[in-house]
């Protein structure tokens, strides 16, 4: 009997180590998108909240597919987000990163966009928005 707890033994191993070999690179994926925001011509970032989401421009109810808020001081020449990384389902539609800087007011300042390109480095320049 102990032979054959031995061989299942090694044969449930074997099972799982092969299961963790399959499965291991899919759950190897980058749990977030990192990326940074700059200010035209290379100028510090005036203070404000900068709200930084994913859209899908293709989409007509705008949905945002993950979405965060980061505080400028009005000092900082770039500032690094991160953002959670979309479904599936999202990731395999044409995405694009948004950044808006707005006063505390709610006057909006500058926005920026770029189209996302899974495992590319995101970079955001804000551009003055003109009224």
């Amino acid at each position: 009997m102990t032979r054959e707890t031995d061989r299942r033994t090694v044969l449930m191993v074997a099972g799982a180590a092969a299961v963790a070999a399959v499965t291991g690179p899919a759950t190897a994926q980058l749990a977030e998108i990192t990326g940074t925001i700059t200010f035209e011509g290379g100028s510090a970032i005036p203070e404000g909240q900068i709200e930084i989401y994913l859209e899908n421009p293709a989409a007509k109810n705008k949905a945002r597919a993950a979405q965060t808020r980061i505080g400028s001081k009005g000092g900082s020449k770039m500032i690094n987000f991160a953002l959670a990384q979309p479904e599936a389902s999202a990731a395999s539609a044409p995405l694009r990163i948004v950044a808006r800087l707005e006063r505390a007011d709610g006057w909006l300042l500058a926005r920026g966009s770029t189209r996302y390109q899974p495992g590319a480095p995101v970079a955001v320049a804000l551009k003055t928005v003109m009224y």
